[in-house]
C-alpha cells in the first residue's frame, strides 16, 4: 500500500504562486505514474498534470500549461506542483494520485492511490 499526503496549499492573491508537495510512504513510487487533479465546489474532478516514472515526461491540462510545473524526486519519494500566476479559477482542492501500473495520463480512474487533498484558494 502507498499512502499519499499533500501539503503546501493555502490562500494566495491572484498572480501569486504556491508549491504543492505530495509525499509518499509505505512503498517507493519511483516506478509509478503520478498525477495532480483538482476539484472545485460543485464541479467534477479535473486533471491538472501528470508525470511519468522517468521524471521527465509530463502532460498538462491546457488550462494550466505554461503556468504550472510538475516534478518529482524519487530519492525523496515526493512529487511537486509549482503553480505560478494563479487566478481565482484555480481555486480548488488539489489531490495527488499514483498509478502502480505506470499510467500517467488524465483519466482519474486509472490511478490506484490518492491523497486527502489540500485546499488552494486564490483571491481576486
Amino acid at each position: 500500500q502507498v499512502q499519499l499526503v499533500e501539503s503546501g496549499g493555502g490562500l494566495v492573491q491572484a498572480g501569486g504562486s504556491l508549491r504543492l508537495s505530495c509525499s509518499a510512504s509505505g512503498r517507493s513510487i519511483s516506478s509509478y505514474g503520478m498525477g495532480w487533479f483538482r476539484q472545485a465546489p460543485g464541479k467534477e474532478r479535473e486533471f491538472v498534470a501528470s508525470i511519468k516514472w522517468d521524471e521527465v515526461t509530463t502532460i498538462y491540462a491546457n488550462s494550466v500549461k505554461g503556468r504550472f510545473i510538475i516534478s518529482r524526486d524519487s530519492a525523496k519519494n515526493t512529487m511537486y506542483l509549482q503553480m505560478n500566476n494563479l487566478s481565482p479559477e484555480d481555486t480548488a482542492v488539489y489531490y495527488c494520485a499514483a498509478s502502480e501500473f505506470r499510467y500517467y495520463g488524465s483519466r482519474y480512474t486509472e490511478y490506484d492511490y490518492w491523497g486527502q487533498g489540500t485546499q488552494v484558494t486564490v483571491s481576486s
